[in-house]
């Protein structure tokens, strides 16, 4: 669950708010950042090779704001959580036991491709399973940063010095706090100055040269800077940099995602049948968590080797692939069926909340009527 179970249809109103403070355009920018994610992910193999320059500087262009936009969307939906017994239930049974579930899937099913052994760790994620051990730990910690005179600016240092430290696998640890500012971010930003981006008419008519000075950047560092500099994942000493660097090129990378991440959601349509994609866009632990079988299974079966898919022709047909197929495991028949394993029930597991005691019934008081006589105004 990235913020509500994969079946759940917002209902939306004339206002185009849902019930609450749920807004669809929220689930409208979900929806189309994870389409990049798929898409960034089926790009890989190719991206990463030689010879596929363009491809490589779009999917460092897509790497730079697309999980940023997805954390602080994912911040935005945190920003009721009081960590209640109603909320801590579905944080289990939501996020916690899938990250467990989808971990072993993944690990079992990689490993069987590559011919290895499977050894479970909990503490460890999987490929796209970080994210769910991730918001985990972002949404437990969400009370806190309410409390903090200014939670945003201490996200920023938490995530600056997390260069300085070991970073290891274990608990997505290295993004957990290096995508941190996001997530708060999304959690404490005024709301009217957070919804004043739909549709941001500056925002939308700078579009064009930002993004287009950002792919001329990427193209450019292609040959100059590894991927790995974009997951946001790694210390200084794991990407092999002094501190210093590390710190100047991250900064400037969060940078470039904050500014990328404010015009994507400035394009992002806020009138398109706001019901129909806003659904697609709540049911996207779907194509989060089974799209990876699909990519190992193109990826072991050498699809990517030679051949359609390495050609211009090959890679334009790769993405709308990815793109349909990001759409079809948000829809209500593919994901409804695996909401048992998207976000499995925990009845036996967690206690029953107690229900708050009946009010005692109010008896109504009689007040006796005033006669109206001379001189007493009986109307308005």
């Amino acid at each position: 669950m990235l913020t509500e179970p994969p079946t759940a249809r917002p209902r939306t109103g004339r206002t185009g708010r849902t019930g609450g403070a749920r807004e669809p355009f929220f689930d409208h920018a979900k929806l189309l950042a994870m389409v990049l994610v798929v898409c960034g992910h089926f790009w890989e193999p190719l991206a990463r090779a030689p010879g596929h320059r363009v491809l490589h500087a779009g999917y460092l262009l897509v790497y730079a704001f697309h999980m940023p936009v997805f954390v602080f969307v994912s911040g935005w939906f945190s920003r009721s959580f009081t960590a209640r017994p109603d909320q801590l239930d579905r944080l289990l049974s939501g996020v916690l036991a899938p990250y467990l579930l989808w971990t072993t899937l993944l690990g079992a099913y990689t490993a069987w491709l590559d011919g290895g052994r499977f050894a479970l760790d909990p503490l460890t994620p999987v490929w796209v399973t970080w994210f769910l051990l991730s918001l985990f730990l972002w949404r437990l910690s969400a009370p806190l940063w309410h409390r903090l005179r200014a939670p945003l600016a201490t996200a920023v240092a938490v995530s600056l010095l997390a260069g300085a430290l070991p970073l290891t696998p274990q608990l997505a640890i290295g993004r957990t706090l290096q995508l941190l500012p996001f997530f708060v971010a999304g959690l404490v930003l005024d709301r009217r100055r957070v919804l004043a981006l739909r549709g941001h008419r500056w925002l939308r008519a700078a579009a064009a040269p930002v993004f287009g000075a950002a792919a001329l950047a990427a193209y450019w560092l292609v040959p100059r800077l590894d991927a790995a500099w974009f997951y946001r994942s790694a210390s200084a000493a794991g990407l092999h940099a002094g501190y210093p660097r590390w710190l100047l090129v991250s900064l400037g990378i969060n940078l470039a995602g904050a500014l990328l991440g404010a015009v994507f959601l400035a394009l992002v349509p806020v009138r398109a049948r706001s019901e129909r994609w806003a659904a697609l866009g709540a049911a996207g632990t779907a194509a989060l968590l089974v799209h990876p079988f699909l990519q190992e299974a193109l990826v072991h079966g050498g699809w990517y080797e030679g051949g359609f898919l390495p050609s211009a022709a090959g890679q334009l047909t790769l993405t709308a692939a990815a793109a349909g197929l990001t759409l079809l495991l948000c829809s209500r028949p593919v994901a409804g069926p695996l909401r048992p394993l998207l976000a499995p029930r925990l009845r036996l597991l967690l206690r029953e909340q107690p229900q708050p005691p009946a009010a005692p019934p109010v008896r109504p008081t009689m007040i006796p009527e005033l006669p109206s006589g001379p001189g007493r105004r009986t109307g308005g």
